[in-house]
């Protein structure tokens, strides 16, 4: 049973950081897709934004590494509680950081030059990601 919650434990941070991270870019991506017909010379700018919830994925998958290596047959149910919290942190961290994105991509587009602004907006949700990786990995 240890060794199903483990393992169990690894999907949930891989898969739901993941699921965040396509959420994420799809919502900041739609608004680029949006924002190109209104002013296609500031492509870079949407592109970048667009990008930066993809992180939180990456976060989840080296956890999801250097999980690996624990025992499972004693830390099981250890393991499915760090994975079910770095999962859900990534999940909703990257869904956030995706609709700030969307905003200020809109906000580009628009002619404001925020994307500084958002790119630090964007990084407060990051934070908690990346907090929830290094709480996973001092276990």
């Amino acid at each position: 049973m240890n060794e199903i919650l483990g393992y169990l434990g690894l999907g949930l941070m891989l898969g739901l950081a993941g699921i965040g991270s396509c959420y994420g870019t799809t919502i900041a991506g739609n608004a680029a897709e949006g924002a190109l017909k209104k002013d296609p010379s500031k492509s870079a700018s949407y592109m970048i934004l667009s990008a930066l919830p993809a992180t939180q994925g990456l976060y989840g998958f080296v956890a999801f590494l250097m999980s690996m290596t624990k025992d499972f047959s004693t830390q099981g149910p250890l393991m499915f509680g760090i994975g079910l919290g770095v999962g859900i942190v990534c999940l909703f961290s990257a869904i956030r950081q995706g609709q700030v994105c969307a905003n200020g991509i809109v906000g580009i587009s628009q002619g404001h030059d925020v994307q500084t602004n958002t790119m630090i907006y964007a990084a407060l949700p990051e934070f908690y990601a990346i907090l929830a990786l290094v709480a996973a990995l001092m276990v």
